[in-house]
């Protein structure tokens, strides 16, 4: 394909912007960072006019896919009424008891920008309930990119520790060192070893935050009875349990993973799927933690419940829930459909493979064996996946460098059959 124009832009941009991106995941794009015109639908084009069958969905937030006619005139008409106003409006009302009539653990919320936000804002309010400081994270996943939180990201393994009582490694040069001093580091999907420290540290712990999939490195599913040991940990030690459904909300069901799974937090945060492409996030939880909001525990922000993204989120709510939820019928069903696809394409070729997900998020690694934690994700052979990516780009499709597939309501059988054709020919190539 001809990327002569993106290639253009990036120079210009490199010029004025740092890198030329304004995200540092997008540097590491396969082929080369690109320039998009615009998106419909499933498809997205890019300014040198090629069109692709996206993936990638904006990292997820697209559920409806591009420009969903619905969300734009939801968006459209709150702009008419006024952009932000600094104060109360009717509809984040109407936003907040829908939200509070689907999400289990929501009794209920506020309104943010960004999911790193509101998770800063989970945090507060865990250590004043608690009267306690550390925080427990574990190693792959990611809660934002603050400097208390963007932590064991991806850290290399010779500088992890050992995989029972792994090391905090800071994600960013920069990042302030007493930030690891409030962040324990546990291996994940590993009951014995969460019991272990939860009730030798109790004392110290006010919170547990986790994905309830661990969608960023190989969207693993925990394991049977394992965020149900969780969240019986938390109850009987007075530790406030979260749940990160920044990627899982709206996503897996009209509840989250809450409802997915059959559990509920203490505390949940929202954001990607929840407006459909519109920047907002939400912050729920149980009526006494979030009351703590009133008592001293501060959670601002200028452009929290703006009009435009409530009204957006609403619209996208509505999709999701219409005729039953038809929507995640289509989305587990095509989902599925592709994950099976890819993999028997694999097995054509002779190639050991792992293809992990609910559906409408899935992870494709070439790997020997299953991917159950962060650790078992790095024999993946990542090198490899970036040539099939980069090979599937040049038949028009995008995908996620990492491995992370999204569906959205737009793809059609159709779409799914045009991927698997550009998959069983860009397997060959590779």
């Amino acid at each position: 394909m001809d990327w002569s124009r993106s290639e253009e832009l990036l120079e210009r941009a490199r010029e004025v912007i740092a890198g030329g991106v304004n995200s540092n995941v997008r540097l590491t794009a396969v082929p080369r960072p690109l320039f998009f015109s615009h998106g419909q639908g499933a498809t997205i084009t890019d300014v040198d006019g090629n069109s692709y069958l996206d993936f990638v969905l904006g990292q997820g937030p697209l559920i409806h896919g591009h420009s969903h006619p619905e969300l734009l005139a939801a968006a459209a008409a709150g702009m008419q009424r006024g952009m932000m106003f600094a104060a109360q409006h009717e509809a984040e009302i109407r936003l907040a008891e829908k939200i509070c009539s689907l999400v289990p653990g929501a009794d209920l919320v506020r309104f943010g920008s960004s999911g790193s936000e509101v998770i800063q804002a989970a945090f507060r309010i865990a250590r004043e309930q608690t009267g306690r400081r550390k925080i427990v994270k574990f190693e792959g996943h990611y809660h934002g990119w603050f400097d208390n939180v963007l932590i064991s990201v991806a850290p290399p393994l010779d500088q992890a520790g050992p995989r029972e009582a792994p090391h905090a490694i800071p994600g960013s040069r920069g990042a302030s060192q007493a930030a690891l001093e409030e962040v324990i580091v546990l291996p994940w999907n590993d009951p014995e070893i969460l019991e272990q420290t939860l009730r030798a540290r109790a004392d110290e712990i006010a919170a547990v935050i986790t994905e309830p999939v661990m969608c960023n490195v190989g969207c693993v599913l925990p394991r049977p009875g394992y965020l149900e040991k969780l969240r019986e940990l938390c109850d009987e030690l007075g530790i406030v349990f979260i749940l990160d459904e920044v990627i899982t909300g709206f996503r897996l069901a009209p509840g989250g993973a809450q409802q997915f799974f059959g559990i509920t937090p203490d505390l949940c945060t929202f954001g990607k799927a929840m407006a459909g492409g519109f920047p907002v996030a939400c912050l729920g939880g149980r009526r006494h933690l979030m009351e703590l909001l009133m008592k001293g525990v501060n959670h601002s922000g200028t452009y929290n419940a703006n009009v435009l993204v409530v009204d957006a989120s609403i619209a996208c709510l509505e999709l999701l829930t219409r005729d039953d939820g038809a929507a995640y019928h289509h989305l587990f069903k095509l989902g599925h459909r592709l994950k099976e696809g890819i993999a028997a394409a694999a097995q054509e070729r002779g190639l050991a493979v792992q293809l992990q997900g609910p559906g409408p998020m899935f992870h494709f690694a070439f790997a020997d064996e299953p991917i159950y934690d962060y650790r078992s994700a790095t024999q993946a052979d990542t090198p490899r996946y970036h040539r099939f990516a980069a090979a599937l780009l040049q038949r028009g499709v995008r995908v996620i460098e990492r491995g992370l597939w999204y569906v959205s309501t737009a793809h059609s059988e159709a779409d799914i059959d045009v991927a698997l054709v550009a998959v069983r020919e860009a397997l060959g190539e590779i």
